[in-house]
Protein backbone atom coordinates (compact mmCIF):
# COMPACT_ATOMS: atom_id res chain seq x y z
CA UNK A 1 0.00 0.00 0.00
CA UNK A 2 0.82 3.59 -0.43
CA UNK A 3 -0.34 7.26 -0.42
CA UNK A 4 -0.86 8.98 -3.84
CA UNK A 5 -0.49 12.94 -3.92
CA UNK A 6 -2.03 14.49 -7.04
CA UNK A 7 0.15 16.78 -8.38
CA UNK A 8 -0.42 19.79 -10.03
CA UNK A 9 0.81 21.40 -12.36
CA UNK A 10 0.40 25.00 -15.50
CA UNK A 11 2.90 25.10 -17.87
CA UNK A 12 5.36 22.62 -16.49
CA UNK A 13 5.47 24.05 -13.34
CA UNK A 14 4.30 22.27 -10.31
CA UNK A 15 1.65 24.34 -8.30
CA UNK A 16 3.03 25.68 -4.72
CA UNK A 17 -0.18 24.09 -3.13
CA UNK A 18 0.74 20.94 -4.65
CA UNK A 19 4.11 21.22 -2.79
CA UNK A 20 2.40 21.54 0.38
CA UNK A 21 0.26 18.67 -0.22
CA UNK A 22 3.63 16.46 -1.03
CA UNK A 23 5.16 17.85 2.25
CA UNK A 24 2.04 16.46 4.05
CA UNK A 25 1.84 13.42 2.40
CA UNK A 26 5.61 13.04 3.11
CA UNK A 27 5.05 13.05 7.10
CA UNK A 28 2.27 11.25 6.71
CA UNK A 29 3.35 8.11 4.84
CA UNK A 30 6.62 8.58 7.38
CA UNK A 31 4.60 7.26 10.02
CA UNK A 32 2.47 4.75 8.57
CA UNK A 33 5.76 3.58 7.13
CA UNK A 34 4.57 3.32 3.20
CA UNK A 35 5.48 4.94 0.25
CA UNK A 36 4.53 8.29 -0.91
CA UNK A 37 3.78 8.34 -4.97
CA UNK A 38 3.18 11.26 -6.51
CA UNK A 39 1.04 11.84 -10.01
CA UNK A 40 1.01 14.23 -12.58
CA UNK A 41 -0.10 14.90 -15.85
CA UNK A 42 2.21 16.23 -18.72
CA UNK A 43 4.68 17.49 -16.65
CA UNK A 44 8.59 17.90 -17.69
CA UNK A 45 9.64 19.52 -14.50
CA UNK A 46 8.96 17.04 -12.44
CA UNK A 47 12.49 16.37 -10.69
CA UNK A 48 11.70 18.39 -7.84
CA UNK A 49 9.51 16.01 -6.34
CA UNK A 50 11.92 14.13 -5.20
CA UNK A 51 13.56 17.30 -2.85
CA UNK A 52 9.95 17.29 -0.81
CA UNK A 53 9.39 14.04 -0.56
CA UNK A 54 8.34 12.03 -3.77
CA UNK A 55 9.33 7.91 -2.85
CA UNK A 56 8.00 7.18 -6.63
CA UNK A 57 6.78 9.56 -9.50
CA UNK A 58 4.27 8.72 -12.53
CA UNK A 59 3.97 11.24 -14.86
CA UNK A 60 1.14 10.38 -17.18
CA UNK A 61 1.56 11.61 -20.68
CA UNK A 62 -1.00 12.04 -23.14
CA UNK A 63 -2.58 14.99 -25.26
CA UNK A 64 -6.29 14.25 -24.57
CA UNK A 65 -5.50 15.17 -20.83
CA UNK A 66 -3.66 18.58 -21.49
CA UNK A 67 -6.49 20.67 -19.66
CA UNK A 68 -7.54 19.32 -16.42
CA UNK A 69 -10.79 17.68 -17.42
CA UNK A 70 -12.20 16.20 -13.90
CA UNK A 71 -13.95 12.97 -15.60
CA UNK A 72 -10.67 11.84 -17.39
CA UNK A 73 -8.38 12.60 -14.53
CA UNK A 74 -9.79 10.68 -11.96
CA UNK A 75 -10.57 7.83 -14.16
CA UNK A 76 -7.00 7.63 -14.69
CA UNK A 77 -6.14 8.08 -11.13
CA UNK A 78 -8.66 5.03 -10.22
CA UNK A 79 -6.50 2.92 -12.58
CA UNK A 80 -3.35 3.37 -10.85
CA UNK A 81 -4.77 3.08 -7.76
CA UNK A 82 -6.78 -0.18 -8.58
CA UNK A 83 -3.02 -1.40 -10.20
CA UNK A 84 -0.53 -0.29 -6.98
CA UNK A 85 -3.07 -0.11 -4.16
CA UNK A 86 -3.52 3.24 -2.74
CA UNK A 87 -4.51 3.37 1.30
CA UNK A 88 -4.72 7.87 1.04
CA UNK A 89 -5.00 10.19 -1.70
CA UNK A 90 -3.73 13.70 -0.60
CA UNK A 91 -4.88 16.70 -2.88
CA UNK A 92 -4.74 20.59 -2.10
CA UNK A 93 -7.78 22.81 -2.06
CA UNK A 94 -7.55 24.11 -5.20
CA UNK A 95 -10.76 24.51 -7.15
CA UNK A 96 -9.55 21.75 -9.52
CA UNK A 97 -8.64 19.56 -6.62
CA UNK A 98 -12.24 19.97 -5.34
CA UNK A 99 -13.61 19.11 -8.46
CA UNK A 100 -11.01 15.75 -8.58
CA UNK A 101 -11.86 14.99 -4.83
CA UNK A 102 -15.83 14.64 -5.19
CA UNK A 103 -15.37 12.77 -8.58
CA UNK A 104 -12.88 10.48 -7.51
CA UNK A 105 -14.97 10.34 -4.19
CA UNK A 106 -18.12 8.77 -6.32
CA UNK A 107 -16.32 6.54 -9.24
CA UNK A 108 -14.04 4.63 -6.32
CA UNK A 109 -16.94 4.78 -3.74
CA UNK A 110 -15.24 6.53 -0.57
CA UNK A 111 -14.97 9.59 0.82
CA UNK A 112 -13.49 12.79 0.21
CA UNK A 113 -12.55 14.66 3.51
CA UNK A 114 -11.66 18.33 3.09
CA UNK A 115 -10.43 21.43 5.19
CA UNK A 116 -8.12 19.16 6.52
CA UNK A 117 -5.28 21.35 8.80
CA UNK A 118 -3.25 18.83 10.17
CA UNK A 119 -1.70 15.27 10.54
CA UNK A 120 -3.82 12.43 12.02
CA UNK A 121 -4.90 12.86 15.88
CA UNK A 122 -4.94 8.87 15.36
CA UNK A 123 -4.02 6.21 12.73
CA UNK A 124 -6.48 3.92 14.30
CA UNK A 125 -9.20 4.78 14.34
CA UNK A 126 -8.15 7.26 11.22
CA UNK A 127 -9.25 10.89 12.92
CA UNK A 128 -8.03 14.62 11.12
CA UNK A 129 -8.64 17.76 12.61
CA UNK A 130 -11.19 20.17 10.01
CA UNK A 131 -11.88 23.62 9.88
CA UNK A 132 -15.61 23.95 10.31
CA UNK A 133 -17.96 26.85 10.00
CA UNK A 134 -16.18 29.25 7.98
CA UNK A 135 -13.68 28.85 9.91
CA UNK A 136 -14.85 29.70 13.19
CA UNK A 137 -14.70 26.31 14.36
CA UNK A 138 -12.73 22.51 14.80
CA UNK A 139 -14.13 19.44 14.51
CA UNK A 140 -12.14 16.24 14.85
CA UNK A 141 -13.40 13.66 11.74
CA UNK A 142 -13.27 9.60 12.19
CA UNK A 143 -12.73 8.39 8.47
CA UNK A 144 -13.35 4.59 8.01
CA UNK A 145 -13.40 4.28 4.19
CA UNK A 146 -10.69 1.69 3.15
CA UNK A 147 -9.08 4.46 0.85
CA UNK A 148 -9.13 7.57 2.58
CA UNK A 149 -9.12 11.27 0.39
CA UNK A 150 -7.70 14.03 2.08
CA UNK A 151 -8.45 17.85 0.99
CA UNK A 152 -5.75 19.88 2.93
CA UNK A 153 -6.39 23.25 3.53
CA UNK A 154 -3.94 25.95 2.09
CA UNK A 155 -1.07 27.48 4.36
CA UNK A 156 -2.36 25.09 6.89
CA UNK A 157 0.67 22.48 6.63
CA UNK A 158 3.85 24.33 4.87
CA UNK A 159 6.47 23.04 2.88
CA UNK A 160 9.03 21.29 3.83
CA UNK A 161 11.72 20.21 2.26
CA UNK A 162 12.44 15.85 2.81
CA UNK A 163 13.99 13.87 -0.07
CA UNK A 164 12.23 10.89 -0.87
CA UNK A 165 14.31 7.80 -3.66
CA UNK A 166 11.80 9.69 -6.50
CA UNK A 167 11.82 6.85 -8.98
CA UNK A 168 10.28 7.21 -11.63
CA UNK A 169 7.39 4.48 -12.45
CA UNK A 170 6.18 4.15 -16.13
CA UNK A 171 1.86 2.75 -16.24
CA UNK A 172 -0.05 1.72 -18.58
CA UNK A 173 -3.21 3.87 -18.98
CA UNK A 174 -6.16 3.35 -21.46
CA UNK A 175 -7.89 6.57 -21.22
CA UNK A 176 -11.15 6.77 -22.08
CA UNK A 177 -13.24 9.19 -24.24
CA UNK A 178 -15.38 11.87 -22.43
CA UNK A 179 -18.92 13.28 -23.35
CA UNK A 180 -17.26 16.55 -21.38
CA UNK A 181 -14.78 18.19 -23.65
CA UNK A 182 -12.51 21.44 -22.36
CA UNK A 183 -13.38 23.73 -25.09
CA UNK A 184 -11.37 26.81 -23.68
CA UNK A 185 -10.17 28.38 -20.11
CA UNK A 186 -9.32 31.54 -18.27
CA UNK A 187 -6.80 31.64 -16.03
CA UNK A 188 -6.09 35.16 -13.39
CA UNK A 189 -4.74 37.91 -14.80
CA UNK A 190 -1.90 38.73 -11.84
CA UNK A 191 1.18 36.82 -12.25
CA UNK A 192 0.52 35.36 -8.93
CA UNK A 193 -2.88 33.55 -7.90
CA UNK A 194 -4.80 33.39 -5.25
CA UNK A 195 -4.70 29.77 -4.44
CA UNK A 196 -1.08 29.59 -4.77
CA UNK A 197 -0.21 33.53 -3.10
CA UNK A 198 1.71 33.52 0.82
CA UNK A 199 0.54 37.12 0.77
CA UNK A 200 -2.87 38.90 -0.96
CA UNK A 201 -3.63 42.19 -1.66
CA UNK A 202 -7.58 43.14 -1.87
CA UNK A 203 -9.47 46.42 -2.28
CA UNK A 204 -12.92 46.89 -2.85
CA UNK A 205 -15.44 49.93 -3.28
CA UNK A 206 -13.29 52.29 -1.33
CA UNK A 207 -10.97 52.72 -4.67
CA UNK A 208 -13.98 54.53 -6.20
CA UNK A 209 -13.31 53.01 -9.88
CA UNK A 210 -10.98 50.63 -12.11
CA UNK A 211 -8.68 53.36 -12.82
CA UNK A 212 -7.16 53.49 -9.43
CA UNK A 213 -6.47 49.75 -8.93
CA UNK A 214 -2.59 50.83 -10.42
CA UNK A 215 -1.28 51.41 -7.06
CA UNK A 216 -3.16 47.76 -5.92
CA UNK A 217 -1.41 45.76 -8.53
CA UNK A 218 1.78 48.13 -7.96
CA UNK A 219 1.84 47.15 -3.95
CA UNK A 220 1.41 43.56 -4.78
CA UNK A 221 4.01 43.79 -7.25
CA UNK A 222 6.57 44.52 -4.62
CA UNK A 223 5.06 42.04 -1.88
CA UNK A 224 5.16 39.33 -4.46
CA UNK A 225 1.85 38.80 -4.12
CA UNK A 226 -1.88 38.09 -5.97
CA UNK A 227 -4.12 40.75 -6.40
CA UNK A 228 -7.89 40.14 -4.93
CA UNK A 229 -11.32 42.52 -4.64
CA UNK A 230 -14.59 42.21 -2.90
CA UNK A 231 -18.12 41.39 -4.71
CA UNK A 232 -19.17 44.72 -5.50
CA UNK A 233 -16.09 45.22 -7.73
CA UNK A 234 -16.38 42.48 -9.58
CA UNK A 235 -19.95 42.71 -9.89
CA UNK A 236 -19.38 46.47 -11.45
CA UNK A 237 -16.90 45.30 -13.60
CA UNK A 238 -14.09 46.55 -11.92
CA UNK A 239 -12.22 43.56 -11.93
CA UNK A 240 -12.61 39.97 -12.92
CA UNK A 241 -14.46 37.70 -11.29
CA UNK A 242 -11.48 35.37 -11.06
CA UNK A 243 -10.23 37.98 -8.01
CA UNK A 244 -13.60 38.05 -6.28
CA UNK A 245 -13.07 36.57 -3.34
CA UNK A 246 -15.12 35.68 -0.12
CA UNK A 247 -17.97 33.26 0.82
CA UNK A 248 -19.10 33.59 -2.44
CA UNK A 249 -16.08 33.85 -4.40
CA UNK A 250 -12.78 32.33 -3.99
CA UNK A 251 -11.45 31.51 -0.33
CA UNK A 252 -8.26 32.73 0.83
CA UNK A 253 -5.83 31.20 3.24
CA UNK A 254 -2.89 33.24 2.72
CA UNK A 255 -0.68 34.21 5.29
CA UNK A 256 -1.16 38.09 4.92
CA UNK A 257 -4.44 39.39 3.92
CA UNK A 258 -4.26 43.12 3.00
CA UNK A 259 -7.60 44.22 2.89
CA UNK A 260 -7.55 48.16 0.94
CA UNK A 261 -10.81 49.78 1.31
CA UNK A 262 -13.32 47.04 1.92
CA UNK A 263 -15.77 47.78 4.98
CA UNK A 264 -15.60 43.96 5.72
CA UNK A 265 -19.48 42.46 5.01
CA UNK A 266 -19.94 38.63 6.94
CA UNK A 267 -19.45 36.80 4.10
CA UNK A 268 -16.43 38.58 3.14
CA UNK A 269 -15.04 38.14 6.28
CA UNK A 270 -15.92 34.45 5.90
CA UNK A 271 -13.91 33.77 3.00
CA UNK A 272 -10.56 35.24 4.29
CA UNK A 273 -11.00 34.44 7.96
CA UNK A 274 -8.31 31.26 7.94
CA UNK A 275 -5.70 33.95 6.88
CA UNK A 276 -3.14 33.76 9.28
CA UNK A 277 -2.77 37.68 9.42
CA UNK A 278 -5.09 40.32 8.28
CA UNK A 279 -3.74 43.99 7.53
CA UNK A 280 -6.88 46.01 7.08
CA UNK A 281 -6.42 50.50 5.51
CA UNK A 282 -9.67 51.90 5.82
CA UNK A 283 -10.73 55.53 6.06
CA UNK A 284 -13.31 54.48 8.53
CA UNK A 285 -12.79 53.72 12.27
CA UNK A 286 -16.18 52.14 12.86
CA UNK A 287 -15.65 49.45 9.69
CA UNK A 288 -16.07 45.70 10.58
CA UNK A 289 -13.37 44.95 9.04
CA UNK A 290 -11.02 46.10 12.06
CA UNK A 291 -12.75 43.88 14.34
CA UNK A 292 -11.56 40.79 12.74
CA UNK A 293 -8.56 42.52 11.74
CA UNK A 294 -4.64 41.48 13.34
CA UNK A 295 -3.49 45.01 12.12
CA UNK A 296 -5.69 48.00 10.80
CA UNK A 297 -4.83 51.52 9.10
CA UNK A 298 -7.28 54.43 9.62
CA UNK A 299 -6.61 56.16 6.63
CA UNK A 300 -7.36 57.41 2.99
CA UNK A 301 -5.68 54.38 1.13
CA UNK A 302 -4.89 57.13 -1.79
CA UNK A 303 -2.28 58.34 0.81
CA UNK A 304 -1.59 55.13 3.14
CA UNK A 305 -0.92 52.27 -0.19
CA UNK A 306 1.49 55.31 -2.02
CA UNK A 307 3.74 55.64 1.32
CA UNK A 308 3.62 52.01 1.77
CA UNK A 309 5.13 51.12 -1.50
CA UNK A 310 7.54 54.16 -1.24
CA UNK A 311 8.26 52.25 2.39
CA UNK A 312 8.71 48.99 0.73
CA UNK A 313 10.94 49.82 -2.17
CA UNK A 314 13.76 51.65 -0.41
CA UNK A 315 14.20 49.30 2.67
Amino acid sequence: MAILVYTESEKNEIKKSSFEAISYGRALADEMSIDLICICFNCSNIEFLKKYGADVIINIEDQSLEKFNSKLYSSTIKEVIDSIGISVIVLASTPDSKYLGAHLSGIINTTYTSNIIGLPESLNPFTVKRSCFSNKAFSQTEINAEVKILGISSNSYGIIEKPGRGNLKEVNISTKNSTLKVLNTEKQTGKITIDDADIVVSAGRGLKGPENWTMIEELAEVLGAATACSKPVSDMGWRPHSEHVGQTGKPVSSNLYIAIGISGAIQHLAGINSSKVKLVINNDPDAPFFKAADYGIVGDAFEVVPELIKKLTTH
